[in-house]
């Protein structure tokens, strides 16, 4: 049976930064060890397996679904990581996610401040536009009385003046080619970053700021159980109704 390459491996490592050969002085291996785990899909030992996936920052389950797949389910593990709440996310998680969007960026929130004053978003939005991707940004509308309530409702009062703040920031590029930028005045039960085939979602409780709530890393696949599609599906449903 012919061998199957790691690809999840193989982006995992490219999204740290690392080379395979860095990987293998890294995890104390030989480097042809490490070419053998992504050209042919073999599995390293379960104590090397703990190492690098905190190395390259992804769950093992992740880099080798194996481990989780029923046999014949053919269906492979789209949860990367879960942290606790948004704060605890590492910062180069999101940077990485934001600098190695191609082709499709779409990001809903109320604010969102955090993203495009920590993380270069404006920059990366004009990028994409230039390689002729397409970028979707829904914010809440500062004028709207659900989001003022739900900044109450919240502890921050604020939120309406931080989502006119972010639609500020990205005034530099809401018109470029294959931009577009639109407010809400939704419930919203969810933020939800897309970056390509990848998203960070973070679900709200009520009562608790969205830097309070837990995040899930996703990363669609072919055969996926469907989280990511259903989180895209619910960006699209609120997208839907958004204004200009």
């Amino acid at each position: 049976m012919p061998s199957t390459p790691n690809t999840r491996l193989h982006a995992a490592l490219d999204a740290a930064g690392l080379t395979r050969a860095q990987l293998a002085e890294t995890v104390e291996v030989d480097p042809k060890s490490v070419e053998r785990w992504i050209t042919q899909g073999r599995l390293p030992r379960a104590a090397t397996r703990l190492r690098v996936a905190s190395v390259v920052g992804a769950e093992e389950t992740y880099l080798w679904p194996a481990l989780v797949e029923r046999p014949g389910s053919g269906a492979p593990a789209e949860i990367v990581q879960v942290w606790p709440s948004r704060d605890v996310v590492p910062g180069h998680v999101w940077q990485n996610l934001v600098d190695n969007t191609r082709e499709r960026l779409d990001v809903l929130v109320f604010s969102g401040g955090f993203l495009v004053e920590t993380f270069r978003l404006a920059e990366r939005i004009a990028a994409v536009s230039a390689a002729g991707g397409r970028v979707r940004i829904a914010l809440g509308d500062p004028l709207s009385p659900v989001v003022a309530e739900r900044g109450i409702a919240e502890g921050l009062p604020s939120l309406p003046n931080r989502a006119a703040s972010t639609s500020e920031y990205l005034a530099g590029v809401r018109d470029l080619p294959g931009v577009e930028v639109r407010v809400h005045d939704t419930p919203l039960y969810v933020s939800i970053y897309v970056f390509d085939d990848e998203l960070l979602v973070n679900p709200h409780t009520h009562g608790l700021p969205a830097k309070d709530n837990p995040v899930l890393h996703l990363r669609a696949a072919p055969g996926a159980g469907g989280l990511a599609d259903y989180y895209r599906d619910a960006f699209e449903r609120v997208w839907d109704v958004a204004r200009s």
